[in-house]
């Protein structure tokens, strides 16, 4: 017996919550992907391709970028 919910299962708020975080988490990845290509490799801690692959995981990636990725 599978103990996954299925969509229709959820709340309302729980449906609300999901598409929320999946926004945040997909704007975060955007963001930190649209940055990595416009800001040159100078500015940038270690390589443009190592933190394009850190980028997808899942909200700790484009956090971690912009906190130690960024030369400031």
């Amino acid at each position: 017996m599978s103990t996954r919910k299925r969509w229709q299962d959820l709340t309302a708020m729980q449906r609300l919550m999901t598409v929320v975080m999946g926004t945040i988490q997909i704007g975060l990845l955007v963001a930190a992907q649209r940055d990595i290509s416009r800001r040159p490799e100078g500015e940038i801690r270690g390589n443009k391709r190592m933190w394009r692959a850190i980028t997808l995981v899942n909200y700790v990636g484009p956090i971690l970028y912009f906190v130690y990725g960024v030369i400031r």
